[in-house]
């Protein structure tokens, strides 16, 4: 991974962005490593969407969480095991019920300690907001689907199956019409592939691509990426149309015998021509090397 430098990974509650009635989102500010959290309410609860990363990142989610609640009885959630939306999750213990899928609670346990480590070589700043984590024990863990009510409020939990990660979960608000995707999605920046082989390559750009046709046919009004601005269903459809151009065009390349590296290299060059604006180039390289794995597959 890249090494990771400034500005350090710090969640800001100011700014706090209303998406619906009793619905808002700590917006991530276009900070590498801070997710879009959410704070989702009804009569009698909150669900929190992400921590942040670090103990320290989600205590000041967890006040803010609190004080919005105003008594009501609190849930957190995470879309995916990575460390900047799971890795504060010891932050809530006692405070708030924890709920992710069985895959992702897999994921969390198996692999957590790993990537723990991994983060913590990507520079001080990151370092330093991991100091003292300990991974958390999910309260509850469900199968493929879990609905929670929060009075006058079902919140939808739904397993994706393997797509950015074995465990990704998407939460949908259906009554706002919001959908929380965690890195299935991302605004102006090129999709996370976390392939490294052979420590990770749990990461499937097919399965992908299936899962994200999903939600954008779901059509939500508002979409809260994992990182980036909040967005609506054209979000969704550009995360879609990338990943089927970086599949079709490593994919003709593999089809022809042309070497991985030279793949590579035309396939991020024609990328960047097509969004030049975009962040996150180093993430075509691994994308490719994931599909080019993949095509193998087929």
């Amino acid at each position: 991974m890249t090494e990771y430098t400034l500005p350090d990974p710090v969640v800001q509650t100011e700014g706090a962005r209303e998406l619906a009635r009793d619905l808002v989102v700590i917006p991530n500010r276009g900070v590498q490593l801070v997710p879009n959290i959410g704070v989702i309410g009804g009569t009698h609860s909150v669900l929190v969407v992400e921590t942040g990363m670090g103990p320290g990142n989600a205590g000041t989610v967890l006040k803010f969480a609190a004080d919005y609640a105003g008594g009501r009885t609190l849930y957190l959630t995470t879309t995916h095991f990575h460390p900047e939306h799971a890795f504060g999750a010891q932050a809530f213990t006692g405070a708030a019920t924890f709920l992710v899928n069985k895959a992702q609670a897999e994921d969390l346990a198996t692999k957590g300690p790993g990537y723990l480590g991994m983060f913590r070589g990507l520079g001080e700043p990151v370092a330093r907001q991991l100091e003292g984590v300990e991974l958390a024990i999910p309260d509850i863990v469900y199968d493929t689907s879990y609905d929670l009510d929060l009075g006058g409020r079902v919140v939808r939990l739904r397993a994706t199956g393997r797509a950015h990660s074995k465990g990704d979960q998407v939460v949908t608000v259906p009554d706002a019409e919001v959908m929380f995707t965690g890195d299935l999605a991302e605004t102006g920046q090129f999709a996370i592939f976390p392939w490294f082989p052979p420590h990770d390559t749990d990461v499937s750009g097919i399965r992908w691509i299936e899962v994200i046709r999903r939600l954008a046919a779901a059509g939500p009004r508002v979409v809260a990426p994992g990182h980036g601005d909040i967005g609506g269903p054209r979000l969704l459809a550009d995360v879609r149309d990338y990943l089927e151009l970086l599949r079709d065009e490593t994919w003709v390349r593999r089809d022809s015998a042309m070497s991985e590296e030279t793949i590579v290299e035309e396939v991020r060059a024609l990328m960047i021509e097509r969004h030049p604006e975009w962040a996150g180039r180093e993430w075509i390289d691994k994308g490719v090397g994931c599909l080019c794995s993949e095509h193998a597959a087929v």
